[in-house]
């Protein structure tokens, strides 16, 4: 099952972006002045390649361990660079298309060579949602091969030298050149967004690349360029600006009883909801708390709610707010509106019954008692994982990204 939320992808891809023809390279970018040209926002020392430019050279670190150049592919009869980030579900989903291309047109002359431009420390939490990994160099491994790269991987984090000289609007982005090294197309893999295949009605790069085989000029060089903006080093502060604002939100915390649990077990909501049972009192329960604090700002732009039930004495309900306060435990903003519509006020709650059994009958009836306890309720109700005992916030992130998806999925299929 898979519960990704579509109407606020724009919060996390930071919103649709389109390609840029307002400078020559190798000037800096300009501000667009003809109408439907826009920079995309890339900083005033990027450049914006026209069709028919050389490509930029670069010196990269891949994830191979070497330094990659241009002259490194001039046998190449046709060279592809492209923008991959591991965070954007965009990226992810022309990954599909991309990789069987890529193994499909290398006998014919097709080299590619895939560059993540991103700086990890300028991608906020909350726009993680979609994956296991930031875009570090070390993580770029590791998702690298989770979706089976056949080409090169390389890291332009740092310095962003290259995102620059090609004027990278965002993940993906493709820069395809001919033997000669003169841009014939820029832009998108194809129109879709979605994983599914069958979603794809223009296969832009796919054609492109077949014409310029061919030995024909490409009949639609330039298309939009749609996915995650890329995110510069100067970012860093707005990252640094979300992370200050959670932490001023309010804490709530609840008192709650069976009958309350049993309602939030039913889960007539349409998100994933994680349950997690703890106390003050319990050393792992306290040990594991900041990964589920740390997982609920990284869905928080998708169909997700983190209930935490704290199992203290109600005459300790100070206490157990105060560790609340110091977790910085709230809800998003947007989730906060959800609760409000459906008539609730706070994801924190401390169990004010007596009987323990009654709580076990109402959230999970094959919970063996001990702390902490965690379950991940389906809309309608169904426990689809379960775990008693502390839980790594590696194995809970993993955890809840496998039923969630890491795609952005068409409306008939959420």
């Amino acid at each position: 099952m898979k519960f990704p939320h579509l109407a606020l992808a724009a919060a996390l891809a930071s919103a649709f972006l389109f390609s840029s023809s307002a400078a020559q390279a190798p000037a800096p970018a300009k501000k667009a002045t003809t109408k439907g040209e826009v920079t995309g926002g890339l900083p005033p020392d990027a450049r914006t390649l026209q069709l028919g430019d050389a490509a930029p050279d670069f010196k990269l670190l891949g994830i191979d361990g070497r330094t990659h150049t241009l002259a490194d592919y001039k046998a190449a009869k046709l060279l592809m660079v492209v923008f991959l980030s591991n965070h954007c579900p965009y990226s992810h989903a022309s990954e599909t298309r991309l990789i069987p291309l890529a193994k499909e047109f290398k006998p014919q002359g097709l080299e590619v060579v895939s560059i993540n431009p991103n700086s990890p420390d300028s991608v906020r939490l909350d726009e993680l949602g979609y994956s296991k990994y930031n875009d570090s160099y070390e993580e770029m491994k590791l998702y690298a091969r989770d979706a089976g790269f056949p080409f090169p991987y390389l890291y332009d984090g740092d310095h962003q030298v290259a995102a620059k000289a090609y004027g990278c609007l965002a993940t993906p982005h493709v820069f395809l050149f001919d033997q000669q090294r003169k841009l014939r197309y820029v832009g998108r893999v194809d129109d879709s967004r979605f994983e599914d295949l069958a979603s794809v009605t223009k296969h832009d790069l796919r054609i492109a690349v077949t014409e310029l085989l061919a030995g024909k000029p490409v009949s639609v060089p330039r298309t939009p360029v749609v996915g995650c903006s890329t995110k510069w080093n100067h970012k860093r502060d707005d990252v640094a600006k979300a992370d200050a604002k959670w932490k001023s939100e309010p804490v709530a915390l609840e008192t709650i009883d069976a009958a309350g649990v049993a309602v939030l077990a039913k889960n007539t909501s349409n998100r994933l909801r994680l349950i997690n049972v703890w106390a003050t009192w319990c050393a792992p329960c306290v040990q594991e708390f900041p990964g589920f604090v740390s997982l609920a700002r990284r869905m928080s732009t998708r169909e997700f709610e983190l209930v935490t039930i704290s199992m203290d004495d109600p005459k300790m309900l100070p206490q157990a707010k105060k560790f609340l306060e110091q977790q910085h435990a709230v809800p998003s903003a947007r989730l906060k509106g959800l609760l409000k519509a459906e008539g609730r006020t706070a994801t924190n709650f401390l169990y004010t019954g007596a009987s323990t059994d009654a709580l076990i009958a109402a959230l999970d009836p094959q919970w063996p008692g001990p702390l902490p306890h965690t379950v991940l309720v389906a809309p309608g109700g169904k426990v689809l994982w379960r775990h008693n005992g502390a839980v790594d916030a590696e194995t809970l992130k993993d955890e809840v990204l496998k039923h969630m998806g890491a795609f952005y999925l068409p409306d008939a299929k959420r």
